[in-house]
């Protein structure tokens, strides 16, 4: 006999939002909701495909995963279903609209006024979090009384984990911000000084989680306006300078041998950035398992989502670095 508690059954819905201030058809963020379901074998389930959510853990605290530019909401798949089935339901979005240089991409939105001098600090740089909590929020069925939208954490990676760390906390139902590759140092061509390193607009804990081999990071440092000679590491400056103490409950994660795109699944090589990032050392889906239990674990201890299982995965062979405050 099989003793093991048996995988609970992940399921997702799509849904759409509009994003105010911008023109058709780029206004438009496709969004999917991933949630412990409890098949009934129903009629309405067989014709439908949709399957009743299962409200014995309900209600569930929401994360929001935050993608990297050009890297679409299926690479985070694997992540949204770890996260479901640790009790806190997960929402992946793609929203098509204007890059820089007049560009049209993946992104995960970048109000380039709330970035510079004179408006950061004063709104989100990001104009698509809200339309998504929002269009969540009047979700109905299977998810109607099933969510939990005043425990929510973001999870970003590259430049959705910056504008997670630079607008979290116009957002008061954010609790937990985790973050993948992404700092908040700023490019010169908005106007700040070089080597700026904005402070994170976060009122709550915050992760950062880097690979040892990310080459993404080192193949932008340019944007900065630094001597090649002497700068520092952008994400161990955003510990160091942009976030506040917070007894510990701040984190600084380095995994062994991970590069800029462990976090996604599979790698899209036809689009993004992937072609700057550093071959992985060690397995990649070790790593990935890795990464995806510390962020899991992260959040349900925020979010009081699941058991708490992070100190010890904290100590795991596969984490070079560690640091609190």
């Amino acid at each position: 006999m099989n003793s093991e508690t048996p995988s609970p059954v992940i399921r997702s819905i799509w849904a759409a939002a509009a994003v105010p201030g911008h023109e058709p058809p780029y206004d438009t963020v496709h969004l999917r909701v991933f949630y412990p379901a409890a098949p009934d074998g129903s009629d309405r389930e067989r014709l439908s495909g949709v399957m009743a959510a299962d409200r014995s853990g309900a209600p569930y605290p929401v994360a929001v995963i935050v993608s990297g530019v050009n890297v679409g909401q299926e690479a985070y798949r694997w992540l949204a279903c770890r996260l479901a089935a640790a009790g806190i339901a997960a929402v992946t979005y793609d929203w098509v609209g204007t890059l820089f240089g007049g560009l049209n991409g993946i992104t995960p939105g970048v109000d380039l006024d709330a970035a510079r001098p004179a408006g950061y600090g004063t709104r989100p740089t990001t104009p698509s979090l809200r339309p998504v909590l929002d269009a969540v929020a009047k979700l109905g069925e299977p998810l109607d009384g099933v969510l939990d939208l005043s425990r929510v954490a973001l999870i970003g990676h590259s430049a959705g984990g910056t504008v997670a760390l630079q607008s979290a906390r116009y957002f008061p139902e954010v609790k937990a911000v985790a973050t993948y590759g992404a700092h908040t140092m700023v490019a010169t061509m908005l106007g700040w000084p070089a080597g700026t390193v904005l402070p994170a607009q976060a009122d709550c804990p915050v992760l950062l989680a880097a690979g040892t081999r990310d080459g993404v990071i080192l193949g932008s440092a340019d944007r900065y306006g630094e001597d090649a000679a002497t700068r520092r590491d952008p994400i161990a400056r955003t510990f160091d300078e942009a976030l506040p103490d917070r007894d510990g409950a701040n984190l600084l994660v380095h995994l062994a041998g991970a590069n800029h795109f462990a976090i996604a699944d599979p790698v899209d090589h036809t689009a993004a950035r992937a072609f700057l990032d550093r071959d992985a050392e060690g397995d990649p889906e070790a790593i990935r398992d890795l990464l995806g239990d510390l962020v899991t674990a992260f959040c349900a201890r925020h979010l009081g989502g699941a058991a708490d299982a992070l100190d010890p995965l904290l100590a795991a062979p596969g984490v070079a670095a560690l640091q609190r405050r």
